[in-house]
């Protein structure tokens, strides 16, 4: 068993891995409603979380320049007129565009994939 660590807002690095708790991370209010947590930035990719209030929906089209892939890990996305409930893992090619909405709340958990080096 580990001994137990006080958690701070702070990610940990060490050796080529970062590690933070998710709900410890500034929200920023992107639309009435939606807040969306940054999760680290490497190269090759980068990581958020959004969390949706019942009703709401992205504020403009999402254009991807590189493929960005989300899972929802709690209530339901309604996104290119089809549902995603809980453990539906989605992902958009380059060049794909979406607008996320949501009537129940939603949180999901992201990564846009930005190349090579």
């Amino acid at each position: 068993m580990t001994e137990q660590t006080e958690q701070t807002e702070q990610p940990t690095t060490t050796a080529g891995k970062t590690s933070l708790r998710v709900d410890d991370v500034e929200p920023l209010e992107v639309a009435p409603g939606i807040l969306r947590r940054r999760l680290g930035r490497t190269p090759y990719a980068s990581g958020w979380l959004i969390d949706f209030a019942p009703g709401t929906e992205w504020p403009e089209v999402d254009v991807h320049a590189t493929e960005e892939r989300y899972f929802v890990l709690s209530g339901e996305v309604i996104d290119g007129g089809e549902r995603h409930g809980p453990g539906t893992y989605v992902v958009f090619e380059p060049g794909s565009r979406h607008r996320p909405r949501t009537e129940l709340g939603a949180r999901m958990l992201g990564l846009t994939v930005l190349g090579r080096p």
